[in-house]
């Protein structure tokens, strides 16, 4: 596997770390779905989410398949490692 720059990772974990938030707000949203503060936050995070994927999407290559990315020309998604196997 091909060695990666810090960026990479960084971005990845960041990743990581916002859709754990997105993930927690869901499910105290799913019990709680009156809460505006935390639909609020949801919102802030998911255009984060968004920002930072688009950030890694631009510098790596694609995050997700089936047409919720796109592709570098040529197609990139065989080049690895792939977000997963990190």
């Amino acid at each position: 596997m091909k060695k990666m720059p810090p960026e990479y990772y960084a971005l990845l974990e960041e990743l990581q770390a916002i859709d754990f938030v997105l993930l927690e707000l869901t499910l105290y949203l799913d019990t709680h779905p009156q809460d505006y503060q935390s639909i609020q936050q949801f919102n802030q995070y998911s255009e984060l989410r968004k920002k930072v994927a688009a950030q890694f999407e631009s510098q790596f290559g694609p995050l997700l398949q089936y047409g919720h990315s796109y592709s570098n020309y040529p197609w990139d998604w065989d080049d690895s490692p792939w977000p997963w196997q990190v």
